[in-house]
């Protein structure tokens, strides 16, 4: 959960996108990287594998303002898309103060939705995490590609909780930062 630095009177607090393999969730994180102020923002680190990679970095927002006078600075990570990375997966998750699960709209991807939200789950509890109690907003990405399923049936699948969502094409940049103003919201609630 959320680590204080009391030194640089800093809240740190851990984002993860979650979800299929070439979803999306590092197209999200590459543009919200392009357009967050260089000042404000750290590096980004990539941490390749043989087929996948995991991608992380952090930025300071200087408009949600200060908690009982500390900043609030948030890391931003991806998991690796394929289940074979499991045990990366789950590490990531450790210490989550909120999650965005990146769902491809495509059809054909529907069955590795709910693998991947299973997934995230079965990681959650191994931790003693309960997704209901952690912010967590879901992002139905690709709606610019051909055959896509609605978001009526994606709600159903995926989004049997009725956490908030949001439509995205995050390759044009398109409910990225919607996305990630609404988990950042529900975490700062939460820091309160």
């Amino acid at each position: 959960m959320s680590m204080i630095n009391y030194a640089s009177r800093e809240i740190n607090c851990k984002i993860v996108y979650y979800g299929t393999g070439l979803g999306g969730k590092t197209t999200n994180l590459e543009h919200v990287y392009s357009k967050v102020d260089p000042e404000t923002r750290g590096k980004m680190i990539s941490l390749a594998t043989e087929a996948d990679r995991t991608l992380f970095f952090d930025f300071l927002p200087i408009d949600l303002g200060a908690i009982r006078g500390f900043k609030t600075r948030f890391h931003l990570y991806t998991v690796p898309g394929q289940v074979y990375y499991n045990a990366s997966r789950k590490l990531i998750l450790k210490g989550v103060d909120g999650i965005i699960f990146v769902a491809d709209s495509q059809l054909d991807r529907t069955e590795a939705n709910i693998e991947a939200m299973h997934n995230l789950y079965e990681n959650l509890e191994s931790y003693g995490y309960d997704l209901s109690k952690i912010p967590f907003v879901i992002q139905y990405n690709k709606r610019d590609m051909d055959r896509i399923a609605s978001v009526e049936d994606l709600r159903g699948e995926l989004n049997p909780m009725g956490v908030q969502d949001f439509e995205a094409v995050a390759i044009e940049g398109k409910g990225v930062f919607e996305t990630l103003k609404a988990v950042s919201k529900q975490v700062v609630k939460t820091l309160s």
